[in-house]
């Protein structure tokens, strides 16, 4: 099993959306970036575990725990030339952008903040805490997931 973190903005999709919804699973499509698409398309498994962590908001962290509920597929949004994240250059025969999906497994008693990841020495080379890190999607190690467990109380 791998550990991952993934990024979303909580006013598009938060965890929150995710664990109230019918079957707690969300596409997590929209993913423009080749090294983040590559860890969906190549690396991520099913059962694998995610940390849901939002960004662009006030504090910035870690608000729950998902799983990846599905191999990869053709992202839909790719081909909808209304969607922000239309891709022109895409094709059905040759998807060029891929998604999982994941499912909201179970709330952390803890908010964990950004601020609070950055203060964790046991923390210091997570790739999420690197400067000039964007990646939306980023592998996290065992002992970076049990330090945050610990953070979040669970």
């Amino acid at each position: 099993m791998a550990y991952w973190l993934m990024k979303t903005e909580p006013d598009v999709c938060s965890f929150d959306d995710i664990w109230k919804s019918p079957k707690r699973t969300t596409g997590w499509d929209g993913v423009r970036n080749y090294q983040a698409r590559n860890f969906m398309r190549d690396e991520m498994q099913l059962g694998d575990e995610v940390f849901v962590y939002h960004s662009n908001a006030e504090p910035p962290g870690i608000a729950g725990i998902a799983e990846v509920a599905s191999a990869a597929y053709p992202d839909p949004t790719q081909f909808d030339a209304s969607h922000d994240h239309y891709d022109a250059g895409s094709t059905r025969d040759d998807p060029r952008w891929v998604q999982v999906d994941i499912k909201a497994v179970r709330k952390i008693p803890r908010f964990v903040s950004l601020d609070e990841l950055r203060a964790n020495p046991k923390l210091k080379a997570m790739r999420l805490l690197q400067r000039g890190n964007r990646l939306s999607i980023t592998p996290v190690t065992p002992a970076e997931w049990r330090a945050i467990l610990a953070m979040a109380g669970a």
